[in-house]
C-alpha cells in the first residue's frame, strides 16, 4: 500500500517576526522602526498577509493528504520524501533555497505578496493551491523542468542548486587555483581571482545576467529550461604565473567545468546560502555542470 501524499509548506520568518524576536515587544519593536524613519504598520501588514497566506495553503491540502511545515533555516535539516509534493508559500528566492535540498519532486510556487515579488518562481496565488496540489499528483499534470547546477568534489561532497554556484575564498582574499574543462588533453590554466560563477537560466536574471552585461558578453543567456550553463570568472588577476584565457564559457548536458585547489581554503555554495557550503582545501578538485536533477515547477 502507497503513502498518501505529503505536502510539505515551505515558508520563513517574517520581517515582524525576527523584529520581534530581537526587541521583545510590538511597542519596542515599533519605536525601533520609527527611531529609522519606518512605520511598522506596513512590516505587520506583510506579517498578517503571509500568515494568511500559509493559513489559506495549508487548508486547501486535502484531506487525505498528510502535511507538513520547514522553516527555512531548517531546509538543511528536514528529510523530503520521493512522494512530497513541495508548496513554497512566499518569496522566489525561498524556491531556489528549498530546490537544493530535493530530488523531483513536485514545487508549487505560492506569491504571498504580488507586486511586491517578482513571481517567476511563485507564480500562484493561495486561492489557487487546491487545484494546483491536485495537477502536481496527476498524470496529466504539467510542469516547467528547471535547470539545476551541481558541483561535486572529488571527496564525494555533492551541491545543488537553481540559480548559480560560486566557488571561491570565504572572505575577501584571493582564489587560487587552476581550471579548464573536464575533458582528457584540456588545456589548464593557473588563476588568482576573487572566484567563479556558474549559472542556469533562472539564476540568468540575477548574479549572472549582472556579469554577462558588465562583460558585454557575446554568450546567449539561457532560458530557464535550457539544457546549458554559463560561467565567469570574476576579477582574474595575470601574472606571470597566472593567466586570464579562460573566464567565461557555456556548458552543454554532457560537458563540465574542472577546477583544482590551490589555496588554503575555498568555499562552495549555492543561491546565496553561505552557511550550507563545500569547503575545499589544497589539491582538492571539483566538477560543474548540468545536474541530472531538474526542479519540477508545477504549472
Amino acid at each position: 500500500m502507497s503513502l498518501a501524499p505529503r505536502a510539505v509548506l515551505v515558508h520563513r520568518t517574517t520581517e515582524y517576526e525576527e523584529l520581534l524576536a530581537r526587541h521583545g515587544t510590538h511597542g519596542q519593536a515599533a519605536f525601533f522602526l520609527s527611531s529609522r524613519g519606518r512605520s511598522i504598520d506596513e512590516v505587520a501588514r506583510r506579517h498578517r498577509q503571509t500568515r494568511q497566506a500559509l493559513a489559506d495553503v495549508a487548508a486547501a491540502v486535502p484531506l487525505q493528504w498528510r502535511q507538513s511545515r520547514v522553516e527555512r533555516a531548517d531546509l538543511d535539516r528536514f528529510l523530503f520524501g520521493p512522494e512530497d509534493v513541495v508548496v513554497v508559500v512566499g518569496q522566489d528566492g525561498l524556491v531556489a533555497n528549498a530546490a537544493k535540498y530535493l530530488s523531483g519532486q513536485p514545487v508549487v510556487g505560492i506569491d504571498t505578496d504580488p507586486g511586491r515579488n517578482p513571481g517567476v518562481l511563485v507564480r500562484h496565488r493561495p486561492r489557487d493551491a487546491a487545484a494546483l496540489l491536485r495537477a502536481a499528483v496527476s498524470p496529466g499534470g504539467t510542469a516547467d523542468e528547471l535547470t539545476m547546477v551541481e558541483a561535486v568534489s572529488d571527496d564525494t561532497q555533492r551541491l545543488l542548486a537553481l540559480n548559480e554556484i560560486y566557488l571561491g575564498p570565504p572572505g575577501h582574499q584571493t582564489a587560487r587555483y587552476r581550471l579548464g574543462p573536464d575533458a582528457p588533453d584540456a588545456p589548464v590554466e593557473p588563476q588568482a581571482s576573487s572566484g567563479v560563477l556558474v549559472g542556469t537560466g533562472t539564476g540568468a536574471t540575477g548574479w549572472i545576467r549582472s556579469l554577462w552585461q558588465e562583460r558585454h558578453s557575446e554568450l546567449r543567456l539561457p532560458a530557464p529550461t535550457d539544457p546549458r550553463l554559463l560561467w565567469f570568472v570574476r576579477e582574474a588577476w595575470p601574472s606571470p604565473a597566472t593567466g586570464t584565457s579562460q573566464v567565461a564559457g557555456e556548458l552543454g548536458r554532457e560537458e563540465g567545468l574542472r577546477l583544482t585547489v590551490e589555496s588554503d581554503r575555498l568555499v562552495v555554495f549555492g543561491d546565496g546560502m553561505e552557511t550550507d557550503a563545500l569547503e575545499l582545501t589544497w589539491g582538492q578538485t571539483v566538477r560543474l555542470g548540468i545536474s541530472a536533477i531538474s526542479l519540477r515547477l508545477t504549472v
